[in-house]
């Protein structure tokens, strides 16, 4: 099979709202090449256990790439993405430059071309993200590893993102509680939680796509049955009660299903919120305060924003 490589000259902004773009439009596959990560300063405690090539990288800006199946509705879907990526503007977000070029490749290549990106990462004091095909060794006895792979599914477990959703679980769960976590993508969260001694997990996602990946990856971390996986719309039919709700999903999302987070949540127990650019911090505030809500901290990390709400 033929596949088309769609790529997108933007902004660090524009990362994740265009990823989702490309992942509702069907993208097998996300590749994002940042020239920040050649020069950013890691923390000594953790940080990326690999090198970097700069020739892999754009001289500014940054580099969201994708991959669709050349076929007769090709044309339509790329035009489809460009206005979806432009209306962005009307949320305020910077696209950049906002260059798309359009690049035919073979599936042997396709399947292989992002997997140089991805390599172990230890994302926090317990845990490190390790790839399937990559052999890795613990540094520590107490080291957490959740082995990943993505797949087609939108999330390797490394984007700040995700990276503070995990550190917020590592803050909130206790042992044997119940956990809900929205837009499950490979499933991440959820091995996160069952590792931190989750009783019970719940992983939902719409994309049936995300649902198969992150039921690999729930079985191949071995915490089946903890955590169990299905596809859902957000929190709809669900009914809890939960100690526990993480959503890494983009704000305008967020504000969606508060209520019904506030409705399932127990008193005392936590919403954590992530995939939130600074522009959206205060909208996810307000709706989290008026649903019920105490912001008990609010996290930051390179333009990113994660919230742990308690519930009163």
């Amino acid at each position: 099979m033929k596949w088309s490589e769609i790529s997108i000259l933007t902004t660090n902004e524009a990362i994740e709202p265009i990823s989702n773009i490309l992942h509702e439009a069907g993208a097998s596959g996300v590749v994002i090449e940042d020239p920040f990560d050649l020069v950013k300063e890691r923390e000594d405690q953790f940080g990326e256990i690999y090198q970097l090539n700069p020739d892999d990288y754009p001289e500014e800006g940054v580099t969201i790439k994708a991959y669709l199946p050349v076929n007769s509705f090709l044309g339509e879907t790329v035009d489809e993405i460009k206005e979806a990526i432009n209306n962005l503007i009307i949320y305020n977000i910077d696209i950049g430059m906002n260059k798309v070029t359009i690049s035919e490749v073979n599936e042997e290549e396709w399947a292989t071309a992002w997997k140089k990106y991805y390599n172990p990462v230890k994302i926090s004091e317990k845990f490190t993200i390790v790839p399937t095909w990559e052999e890795y060794t613990p540094v520590h006895s107490d080291e957490v590893i959740i082995e990943l792979d993505p797949g087609m599914a939108f999330g390797t477990g490394t984007h700040p993102t995700t990276v503070m959703c995990i550190q917020a679980l590592e803050r909130t769960v206790r042992q044997g509680d119940s956990v809900i976590d929205v837009g499950t993508g490979s499933g991440v969260l959820s091995i996160a939680a069952a590792k931190l001694g989750a009783g019970r997990v719940e992983a939902l996602d719409l994309d049936d796509v995300a649902v198969k990946a992150a039921k690999l990856n729930i079985k191949l971390n071995k915490v089946q049955e903890i955590a169990s996986v299905r596809q859902n719309n957000l929190l709809d039919g669900v009914n809890g009660p939960a100690d526990i709700i993480v959503a890494n999903i983009l704000a305008e999302v967020i504000v969606r299903f508060v209520d019904g987070a506030a409705r399932i949540v127990k008193a005392g127990g936590y919403f954590i919120t992530s995939g939130i650019i600074q522009q959206k911090k205060q909208d996810v505030k307000d709706s989290l305060i008026k649903a019920g809500f105490e912001i008990e901290e609010i996290m930051v990390m390179e333009d990113w924003v994660a919230i742990i709400a308690k519930k009163k």
